[in-house]
């Protein structure tokens, strides 16, 4: 019964953290990169992401805190962290 009662937990949290990325999503990220506005790599599109991908992930992250291209610091997440943003991108690249 523990162990039952443990993965529901987990199973739970895990859906928590998904769902609270995708809501990060849809307020911050979904206005440039569902459509490519500014020259944003869209969301899934593999192609898009792939030569940015190979700078590696703590350059992405720095480029969101920082801002590239069309794209302004922090992006239109002023509240994120680190993580969230390389959770977002993870989010955005599969």
């Amino acid at each position: 019964m523990r162990k039952l009662m443990l993965s529901l937990l987990l199973s739970s949290l895990a859906m928590a953290a998904s769902a609270s990325v995708e809501d990060m999503y849809k307020s911050s990220c979904t206005f440039c990169h569902s459509t490519g506005a500014a020259g944003a790599p869209k969301t899934g599109d593999k192609a898009a992401w792939a030569p940015r991908l190979e700078k590696g992930m703590e350059t992405l992250v720095k480029n969101s805190r920082s801002g590239i291209g069309g794209m302004p610091p922090m992006g239109m997440c002023n509240a994120c962290s680190d993580d969230d943003f390389k959770a977002l991108i993870e989010f955005m690249t599969k």
